[in-house]
């Protein structure tokens, strides 16, 4: 018979020859060309963490309140009164990379999935960027498509993007980060699984068609960036976001009926991927013919219609008897497709024009052999600076830091973005440390934030990223959260690299120490490796973006960061080291420090407890976390955001002796934060806090004037807060206008 074959009849695969030798021996024959792409999609790094899923068991996954930990679509906690929230992170590097505006759109797409197949309504969305030196035209053209991307995909599909983080380091010129999260709310007792567990029920494609978009889209993802990866364009998929919302609420109604018993995300590694890990879920197999796909294309083969990424399809089981699940499609004007059912054969076979084209078990294609890698510290981690200068007018240092693009107001960037449609969004993006979410029906509410600092990840990859979970931590406190589970994307370069690979293995041990000293479970994640230039041979920064979840029981708990009145006292919690190691002043005074702040746990929880109690006790009017440019640049966020002033007395702040004023002033030590509080309570608030064994002072008031640093004998800064306002605002809009 006629099958549509590829044009090349010897397929170019990512498989080393060990691997194929594998296949061959599980298969018990030669795989043909369509099961030889569904191996070498579905054993590639994208989707079988064949790198790192043996590091990643090390992570503490249990707690009271996980309901689903990793292995499905996202993660799944309970809140509460039957709700609970669902939230997933992924990386879509290497297609922003190539195309950045239908990367990151298809990246939102396909998070939104993740959280709806989970059924779960999706009710807000996070990124985490990273790109080179604004002065480069490159950074600066994917620095706006891919923000353009990620704001016209979550604009029109109705849900909110409440929170992120942007970074840019030269490290990410060649390979930008773009990350995407995604939180959904739903009910325990209805909560669905990505796996077919009942033979018989029907397998049905909904959304939108099949075409050639994204095929090996996950193998381009499992490899270095090369001179020739501009031909891997077609890898890169393309968002309808119309469709998506059509998808949302039929997906949505159409789980209501208890009739469809699994719904599962097609992404990477398309229909492949669905059908093996939800038959392989489930012990169970598959018979799919082909030829009933709904596609775009004319003259599709097998291996397209398996390996294809196009995006807006999902895919459910509807048990027998489901007829009201088509109608809910129909009414939506859905398409789709019934394409086979559920067998018990633990095997998926698909047929095309009356031909069996694949026969091959679900387990191997779930279950990738795991390659011995070999971790080697590097030399040498330390940055390259410009020549050190002094910086005596701390005024104007101060002013600097506040125009560095990594500290500098971010609003070029989430005014682009929708982040109040649906009712929910209390903190937006610029008010406080997280974004808070109100849980509809309830008086409770979500706070969420994501994190990381990649120079201190680069310098000490173990401190970094036990840093950036205790940050995210106490971004989701300041706004008067308990912390209680996380999620994280890992962003290294080529794991076949013993240093990358010593770098990866020292990230999951620094952050599973402070995840075991908050007692905060990691209920999913992603990795994606080979972030990484060929031509220069030049791997990003390890970047693990941490995605912090946060619940207030009490909506009169929230708290924002800005000063709120004259008179009020701010009171700083946790001591100050000298730590400049990677910090902003360091990079703005090209000054050399090899190491990070120090990450101790049993500090930050110390903090943590002490600030959350204090909170609820009704002493804290503002709060903001110390991380990038220190305590003064905290300070004056905290003083832009109210339109206030304050005078903060040097000789107050708990720090270590012989510090200099700028190292008292900029260092990034952790643990910190910075609280306000009126007199009444200022007195109860440092008894509560002294109380919990951690170092706590009042530091200074708010004031209607400037802002203002002084010791005994002089004043250090004195600025006016529209100076600094200025400084801080129109930072990003200037470089992105340079020609």
């Amino acid at each position: 018979m006629n099958i549509p074959r590829l044009e090349a009849t010897r397929l170019k695969v990512n498989l080393t020859f060990d691997e194929l030798i594998e296949a061959r021996k599980r298969l018990g024959r030669e795989p043909n060309e369509v099961e030889l792409g569904m191996i070498d999609v579905m054993w590639s790094e994208h989707c079988s963490y064949k790198s790192s899923r043996r590091l990643l068991q090390k992570l503490p996954k249990s707690g009271k309140r996980v309901i689903v930990g990793p292995g499905y679509d996202s993660g799944v906690v309970d809140i509460g009164d039957g709700d609970v929230i669902a939230f997933k992170i992924e990386s879509h590097n290497h297609p922003s990379a190539i195309e950045p505006y239908n990367g990151a759109a298809t990246g939102i797409g396909g998070i939104i999935r993740d959280i709806l197949c989970m059924n779960c309504r999706p009710i807000g969305l996070l990124d985490s960027l990273r790109f080179g030196s604004l002065d480069s035209g490159h950074s600066r053209w994917l620095f706006n498509n891919v923000v353009r991307g990620i704001a016209d995909y979550g604009n029109c599909t109705g849900i909110p993007t409440v929170s992120g983080e942007i970074e840019f380091d030269e490290s990410f010129e060649t390979n930008c980060i773009v990350n995407v999260a995604c939180i959904g709310q739903g009910r325990a007792e209805t909560l669905t699984l990505g796996r077919m567990d009942n033979p018989g029920d029907i397998i049905v494609l909904v959304g939108g068609a099949t075409g050639r978009d994204g095929v090996h889209g996950v193998t381009f993802a499992s490899r270095v960036i090369t001179e020739e990866s501009e031909l891997d364009r077609p890898a890169v998929q393309i968002g309808d976001p119309f469709t998506k919302k059509l998808v949302i609420e039929a997906t949505l109604e159409a789980l209501r009926t208890g009739k469809v018993t699994a719904v599962k995300d097609l992404g990477g590694g398309g229909l492949t991927c669905a059908l093996s890990e939800m038959s392989s879920k489930g012990g169970t197999g598959v018979q799919v013919d082909l030829e009933k796909i709904h596609v775009r294309e004319e003259g599709m083969s097998p291996y397209e219609l398996l390996l294809s990424e196009s995006q807006e399809r999902i895919l459910f089981t509807v048990a027998p008897e489901g007829e009201e699940v088509f109608k809910i499609l129909r009414k939506w004007g859905l398409a789709y497709s019934v394409i086979g059912k559920v067998t018990a054969s633990g095997r998926i076979v698909a047929k095309f024009r009356g031909e069996v084209v694949v026969d091959i078990p679900s387990e191997l294609l779930t279950n990738s052999p795991i390659p011995r890698r070999i971790a080697r510290r590097p030399k040498t981690t330390r940055e390259k600076r410009a020549k050190a200068q002094s910086m005596s007018d701390l005024s104007q240092a101060l002013c600097n830091l506040l125009s560095m693009p990594n500290i500098a107001c971010k609003e070029y960037v989430y005014r682009q973005y929708d982040h109040e449609v649906g009712v929910r969004t209390i903190l937006k993006p610029g008010d406080a440390d997280a974004a808070v979410l109100r849980v509809i029906g309830a008086d409770k509410a979500v706070a969420v934030k994501v994190d990381c600092n990649s120079s201190y990840c680069f310098l000490d990859p173990y401190n970094g990223h036990a840093l950036a979970v205790a940050e995210a931590a106490r971004n989701v406190v300041a706004t008067g959260a308990v912390p209680i589970a996380m999620t994280d994307c890992c962003n290294f370069g080529n794991p076949e690299k013993p240093e990358v690979y010593w770098q990866f293995k020292e990230a999951i041990d620094g952050m599973g120490y402070m995840l075991r000293g908050l007692n905060i479970p990691c209920v999913g994640g992603n990795v994606s490796f080979y972030n990484e230039d060929e031509r220069t041979g030049r791997a990003v920064k390890p970047s693990t973006a941490i995605v912090m979840l946060g619940l207030i029981e009490r909506l009169n708990l929230v708290t924002s960061m800005a000063l709120k009145r004259a008179g009020e006292s701010i009171v700083l919690i946790g001591k100050t080291f000298r730590e400049l190691g990677g910090s902003q002043y360091s990079r703005l005074t090209g000054n050399q420090h090899s190491n990070p702040p120090r990450a101790v746990a049993s500090r930050e929880r110390s903090s943590i407890r002490a600030v959350i109690e204090a909170i609820r006790g009704g002493y804290v009017t503002a709060a903001h976390d110390c991380s990038e440019g220190g305590l003064a640049v905290a300070l004056a966020e905290m003083a832009i955001k109210g339109n206030l002033g304050l005078t903060v007395d040097l000789g107050a702040i708990p720090h270590k002796a012989s510090m200099k004023p700028d190292e008292v002033l900029f260092s990034e030590s952790s643990a910190r934060f910075i609280l306000t509080t009126t007199e009444e309570h200022a007195g109860k608030l440092l008894s509560l806090v002294r109380g919990r064994g951690v170092a706590a002072a009042k530091i200074g008031e708010v004031s209607t004037l400037d802002f203002k640093v002084v010791t005994e004998n002089e004043t250090l800064i004195c600025c006016p807060i529209e100076r600094l306002r200025n400084a801080w605002q129109t930072a990003i809009p200037e470089l992105v206008k340079v020609n």
